[in-house]
């Protein structure tokens, strides 16, 4: 049996160890639970098969030759304006601005963004005067989502776009197609091969070039395996910024490389003067 001073003692002692490990407690920093890594961005990048332009822009290459200024206006519709961007300042037309003043420092560069959600070609047509009164250098047309969307009948687009690149091409400008984006919404529409297709027809045809969105955007899920959640919006159809951000550095250098690239028939004497030396 314990006397009542040996309890008093162990009592106390007790407290006093409970209070020391209180104490140490109480001192001791508290670890933070790390913080999750975030994911890296995908790589932007695509094969040079896909971005490169067919046709020189003879144009936009007299204007770096000449160092003026060069106005482009990018027409078309939600993808164009910038829907699922998160401001007006990341989509493509204002990130293909930045990268191609970063390109050309001294170089005037301006980009207007004349995309309207919603439209097909048909109102688009409707607002080519607008386009014109820019006097462009350059003129993107993203074009055909929305036919796809709506089920609209392919052979009234293509008259539709012909018309259209008839009247840019009036103008004097370069004049460069944009194809659909590769999006969920979009590549299970049974007919957005055959307006990829159209639109491919409709440049050749005009001589002229198409930026081969569709085919990058497809790049990146099927060979690069990036899921979708990683460059389209929750919408399942728009860009988001990474992915119009993207899509505007490979388009800039896609441009560059047209406009400065030798004309074939130049091409072509040099080599025979080759031959011939």
């Amino acid at each position: 049996m314990f006397t009542s001073r040996q309890v008093s003692v162990a009592a106390a002692v007790t407290v006093s160890v409970a209070f020391g490990f209180s104490s140490f407690l109480a001192a001791t920093p508290a670890r933070a639970m790390p913080t999750p890594a975030r994911a890296a961005p995908p790589a932007c990048t695509a094969p040079t098969e896909l971005i490169g332009l067919a046709q020189v822009l003879p144009r936009v290459a007299q204007r770096l030759a000449d160092g003026k200024a060069l106005k482009i206006v990018a027409l078309g519709s939600s993808s164009t304006e910038g829907i699922g961007a998160s401001s007006p300042a990341n989509s493509y037309p204002s990130r293909l601005q930045a990268e191609l003043r970063a390109r050309f420092p001294k170089l005037e560069v301006v980009v207007v963004n004349l995309g309207v959600g919603g439209e097909d070609a048909k109102e688009m047509l409707a607002r080519l005067k607008q386009v014109a009164a820019e006097n462009p250098d350059l003129v993107l047309w993203q074009v055909g989502t929305n036919a796809v969307l709506d089920e609209l009948k392919l052979s009234g687009e293509a008259a539709l776009i012909r018309a259209g690149l008839a009247r840019l091409k009036a103008t004097g400008a370069d004049v460069v197609l944009m194809d659909l984006q590769f999006a969920p919404k979009v590549a299970g529409k049974s007919n957005a091969a055959r307006m990829v297709q159209l639109l491919g027809a409709a440049a050749e045809a005009d001589h002229i070039s198409v930026f081969r969105r569709f085919a990058i955007m497809r790049h990146w899920r099927t060979t690069e395996h990036v899921p979708f959640s990683r460059f389209i919006s929750a919408d399942g159809l728009h860009l988001n910024d990474w992915s119009y951000g993207c899509i505007a550095k490979l388009l800039a250098g896609s441009i560059v490389e047209a406009a400065t690239r030798a004309a074939p028939v130049v091409a072509s004497r040099v080599a025979t003067q080759d031959v011939g030396s």
